[in-house]
């Protein structure tokens, strides 16, 4: 499963209650031929889930969890903002 840190749940979160008006809606995490994305999406059976303050904020089909072991979804300061990023663990 992808490592998320506490700053990047956060923003996460912050995300979720800004964009997302379906109660049952949470952030998914995807992977597609432009890299690793974020859509909205309900929660699915055998989902992978990343809770913040015990409120689902980011879901992961296992597959693509699976494949994500060695992965961190961490949040950087820019000029625009928080913006979350992917660090490789090497």
């Amino acid at each position: 499963m992808i490592a998320v840190t506490e700053p990047a749940k956060k923003e996460l979160r912050r995300i979720l209650s800004d964009k997302v008006d379906n109660p049952l809606g949470v952030l998914r995490l995807i992977s597609s031929h432009q890299g690793l994305g974020l859509i909205v999406d309900i929660e699915m059976p055998g989902d992978e889930v990343v809770k913040y303050e015990n409120i689902k904020v980011l879901v992961v089909e296992k597959l693509l969890a699976d494949s994500l072991q060695d992965v961190t979804l961490d949040v950087e300061d820019t000029l625009e903002g928080p913006e979350l990023v992917i660090v490789n663990k090497e």
